[in-house]
């Protein structure tokens, strides 16, 4: 499938993002919405992952110049950065703090399952094999 249906794609499930949030008034961003929905049709086999793979990579590996919008817009707000910038650098080290404990603890419950995983599956494989 070539680069432009794949665009497409990605494209139909940014829109369905946008009729959801338009229908239902959330507060989740659309584009969330649309690569949720896209991530369930991909689990689920309704889109196959060669129908976005070339499109996804090519936006992945290109990520950066989606920042630079967002970094001219920080420039043009120095003054007010300036101004502000204690409770912005504490923000920073609290969401940061934050972050790094939540990911831990789920690092450290998915290993604990699969090692689960691994201990009963191994477990049950050599029981069936006697």
């Amino acid at each position: 499938m070539n680069m432009i249906l794949q665009c497409g794609v990605l494209f139909v499930f940014l829109a369905f993002g946008e009729f959801v949030v338009w229908l239902t008034g959330v507060t989740i961003p659309s584009s969330i919405i649309g690569m949720l929905s896209l991530t369930v049709a991909l689990k689920i086999g309704v889109v196959k992952l060669c129908q976005v793979e070339k499109m996804a990579n090519f936006l992945v590996h290109n990520l950066g110049f989606f920042f630079v919008p967002a970094g001219v817009g920080l420039i043009s707000c120095l003054g007010l950065i300036a101004s502000e910038w204690v409770p912005i650098v504490g923000a920073m080290v609290v969401s940061t703090a934050v972050i790094l404990v939540v990911t831990g603890h789920v690092h450290q419950q998915v290993r604990r399952r699969m090692r689960f995983r691994h201990f009963n599956g191994h477990k049950h494989g050599s029981a069936t094999s006697k």
